[in-house]
């Protein structure tokens, strides 16, 4: 408990108390002096009750010693016992709540003993049938029992509320931990789908630089003789250059990257892409429609690891049963890409939109990511049975 919270309880508490001694003080002013002490005591175990329970039962105690050594009668004060040994369960330590049900059979012993054997002795008043052993002997078993049942249901409920209280502090801990654990984990595919971007340009910015280079020395060295040859050397640099400027620009600033030794995929892959998928046993059904707009070496990536990464998606958590349909319906802006699959009964996607608390894991950030950066817009959801990917990657003159 932090110093604000303790410092909260503390004013709360003394302000219960306050009330509490307020009432009961009248009472004990009929009694004397001897009963104000006991209402104060008890009201002091009150005020500590909660952020010190180990010290309120202490103080009760020394109430309840008081009260049986001045041989006072019951008051209401007394009600306090029941709050402090609440106390003991809700809000102590392991060891003060054991002392509090202790502390609860051995004040039943006290009070029954105190109430039908020394207090009627002292008073030479008796209790009905006192004249028999065996009356009295149910009378004391009788206040045994009624003050032993008192104190014992007081602590059981501060256990249970303090049951209660771990239970939802422990969902809630759980809850954050699953947060935290989400956002890292997107955090880190995200990072990975980028870097992978990162190393799909690199090739193509290189070729592109290569390309540059090599023009502007054939166009250095053709300038005085073939004034025609330079300056499709400059048209081819600067087409070069602006396809390499828009892949440059996919990167989004600072993506880190990793030289890589394979070849870039691009559209005319594709088909051996859909191939590779029917071989491993997914029935995919590929259309095609209007005509192929000019894509940049960046933007055919695009499409083709988003056709790449839902059809593992569709082969992992899909129903492999029924057919995937794959389309691609072009016009003069771009190309809009539909990945439509049956799930797989009890499977859950890979993907945010899917039922239940987990997080995004791992192929659909990384479609997202891709047709972001290249200027297009993404959307995946799952509907009766279905999951269906939907991307939208716009036009760019080609190198």
């Amino acid at each position: 408990m932090s110093i604000s919270t303790q410092r909260a309880t503390l004013i709360v508490d003394g302000i219960l108390a306050a009330v509490f001694f307020a009432v009961c003080v009248l009472y004990a002013f009929v009694g004397g002096w001897p009963d104000v002490i006991v209402v104060t005591l008890f009201s002091a175990a009150l005020v500590l009750r909660r952020v010190a329970p180990g010290a309120a039962l202490i103080v009760a105690w020394a109430a309840a010693g008081v009260q049986l050594l001045l041989l006072r009668d019951l008051q209401p004060a007394d009600a306090a016992v029941f709050a402090v040994v609440y106390s003991t369960s809700a809000h102590g330590s392991r060891a003060v709540r054991w002392w509090g049900l202790g502390s609860a059979g051995a004040g039943a012993v006290l009070a029954a003993v105190y109430l039908a054997l020394v207090k009627p002795a002292v008073d030479g008043v008796g209790v009905p049938a006192t004249s028999e052993a065996l009356a009295l002997l149910a009378w004391t078993a009788l206040l045994f029992g009624a003050a032993l049942a008192g104190l014992v249901l007081a602590w059981t409920i501060g256990l249970l509320v303090r049951t209660v209280r771990d239970a939802r502090a422990q969902r809630r801990r759980a809850e954050l931990d699953r947060r935290e654990r989400e956002h890292a984990e997107y955090r880190y595919v995200v990072e990975q789908e980028r870097t992978r971007i990162a190393r799909d340009m690199h090739d193509v910015v290189a070729h592109s630089l290569a390309v540059v280079i090599a023009q502007a020395d054939g166009a250095r060295f053709a300038a005085r003789t073939r004034p025609e040859a330079a300056t499709e050397a400059l048209d081819t640099i600067a087409a070069v250059a602006r396809a390499a400027l828009g892949d440059v620009r996919l990167l989004l600033g600072e993506l880190r990257h990793r030289e890589g030794s394979a070849p870039q995929p691009a559209l005319d892959d594709l088909d051996d892409l859909v191939a590779q998928v029917r071989a491993a046993g997914l029935d995919v059904r590929r259309t095609e429609r209007g005509e192929r707009a000019a894509l940049g070496a960046g933007h055919q990536i695009a499409v083709y690891r988003i056709v790449q990464e839902g059809l593992t998606n569709a082969l992992r958590h899909g129903d492999t049963g029924e057919a995937v349909l794959l389309d691609l319906d072009w016009d003069t802006d771009g190309v809009a890409v539909r990945l439509d699959n049956a799930l797989r009964a009890g499977a859950r996607h890979d993907d945010e939109a899917g039922d239940g608390p987990a997080a995004p894991r791992h192929g659909i950030p990384g479609m997202r990511e891709r047709a972001e950066l290249a200027g297009g817009s993404f959307a995946a959801e799952a509907d009766r049975g279905r999951f269906v990917v939907t991307a939208r990657i716009p036009a760019r003159a080609a190198a």
